[in-house]
């Protein structure tokens, strides 16, 4: 077998997260090709490229999947925030189990399911990466009390935002975890009497005992919050600014979906929720066929508008099983005798 040696540049698994209003987003967006995927709003006020914000966790994979599948779309991909994604997630869980919060599972199990169900996004970014696309999630942070068995008492700490299940999945996923923060200086007076000063932004790059990090690139434990000052270090080419997406790639084999559409705006004007609407329009499928796959399998006749459907059954069941309810969709199709 031949051996290589040397470091090797390949696309980079990346988390940035910090408190909220730091900058995550502006400097996700100045990595090379970047596509959000915008899981909370976010980049409205922001001149970047992104696909449509998904309204479901169902919409978010298939956003992920369509960027695996079309990687000359974008250099990198960006979700922004891993934390907002989760809450998607979340109610995809509740939705599929018929509960109203993830506790009413009981014993942790809801957490475990939400853990096994995130599991499937951190397999399809893994997907892009083999693609040939770098990965960036932000995520907001937040200050946790810890307590250490072997010391006495109890400190600070800067952790994800994310549940206790799914925050080290995330860590252990990533190449790189930077944390954001505002270096502050306390000075004191001649009366011992403390003021803050500064407020600089910052990358720390290591762990600490008061945040995560880490980086496996022999970056300096800190850094100023610049895209150049890590840049080089990742293997990142290209200008520190955002880039359009480019054309996509013809399609292979096995051929590319269609095009995602902007908006699903037929679906939304009948009144149909717009989570729904989403899906539908992304795999063109028309409120007729929706009611026929729901007539077909005994739910409501097939006369009843998808809009007065009940609310719990459009999520927990056509949107939370939306991969078996095109199944249904597609076989209809296959099976008209035109």
């Amino acid at each position: 077998m031949e051996i290589t040696r040397g470091k090797m540049n390949v696309p980079q698994r990346v988390v940035i997260y910090g408190p909220e209003g730091i900058g995550k987003t502006s400097l996700a967006a100045c990595w090379p090709g970047a596509v959000f995927i915008d899981t909370e709003g976010s980049t409205r006020n922001f001149d970047v490229a992104r696909y449509p914000d998904p309204n479901s966790w169902e919409m978010l994979i298939r956003t992920v999947q369509y960027a695996m599948q079309n990687p000359a779309n974008q250099q990198t991909l960006v979700i922004d925030t891993a934390d907002w994604a989760e809450k998607m997630c979340v109610q995809a869980v509740c939705d599929r189990g018929g509960k109203t919060g993830i506790e009413d599972y009981g014993y942790g199990k809801g957490y475990t399911y939400v853990k096994e169900e995130f599991s499937k996004l951190l397999t399809y970014l893994d997907g892009v990466i083999d693609a040939g696309v770098s990965v960036v999630l932000t995520a907001h942070a937040a200050m946790r009390k810890v307590e250490q068995p072997d010391e006495m008492g109890a400190y600070d700490r800067w952790e994800l935002k994310l549940s206790k299940q799914v925050a080290p999945m995330v860590k252990e996923w990533a190449d790189v975890l930077f944390f954001c923060n505002y270096k502050t200086i306390v000075v004191r007076d001649e009366n011992g009497k403390g003021k803050a000063q500064g407020g600089q932004r910052v990358l720390y790059t290591a762990h600490h005992p008061c945040w995560d990090a880490k980086n496996r690139h022999n970056l300096p434990p800190e850094l100023p919050m610049q895209y150049d000052a890590f840049a080089a270090a990742l293997g990142l080419t290209g200008a520190a600014a955002p880039q359009p997406a480019r054309t996509p790639a013809p399609a292979a084999t096995p051929p590319a979906p269609a095009p995602m559409p902007q908006q699903p705006t037929q679906q939304a004007s009948r009144g149909i929720p717009a989570d729904l609407a989403q899906l539908m329009a992304a795999d063109g499928v028309t409120e007729e066929e929706v009611q026929l796959a729901v007539s077909g399998a005994n739910y409501f006749p097939c006369d009843m508008p998808v809009a007065d459907y009940p609310p719990d059954f459009i999520s927990g069941v056509l949107v939370a099983c939306w991969p078996q309810v095109f199944a249904m969709i597609q076989k209809d199709r296959d099976e008209l005798p035109f």
